[in-house]
């Protein structure tokens, strides 16, 4: 028996017309933005969570929460962060 699986962009496109997710999606934006640039500038730097976790001077496990949005870092992680990436942390109020 053969299953259909959508993959998670269609999914996410579908799931989006509903006006109520689309609200709660809204609203975690920021925690997104946070993850995404993290994976982001890590891979860039070919550099595992391993060895971030270890230039940042914690373990792994907390990195891998971070990436997967269970964790809630401070600023002064995310300027570890930063300089162990060797980049630079920028935060934004932008007007709606």
């Amino acid at each position: 028996m053969k299953r259909n699986h959508l993959d998670f962009t269609t999914w996410k496109k579908e799931a989006l017309k509903n006006p109520h997710f689309k609200a709660e999606y809204d609203k975690q934006q920021p925690e997104f933005a946070v993850i995404e640039a993290v994976i982001k500038a890590r891979m860039k730097k070919s550099v595992t969570q391993e060895e971030l976790a270890e230039k940042v001077g914690t373990k792994q496990s907390v990195i891998s929460r971070l990436e997967t949005g269970r964790g809630n870092p401070s600023v002064a992680f995310l300027k570890k962060l930063a300089e162990a990436l060797n980049t630079r942390l920028e935060i934004r109020f932008t007007a709606l």
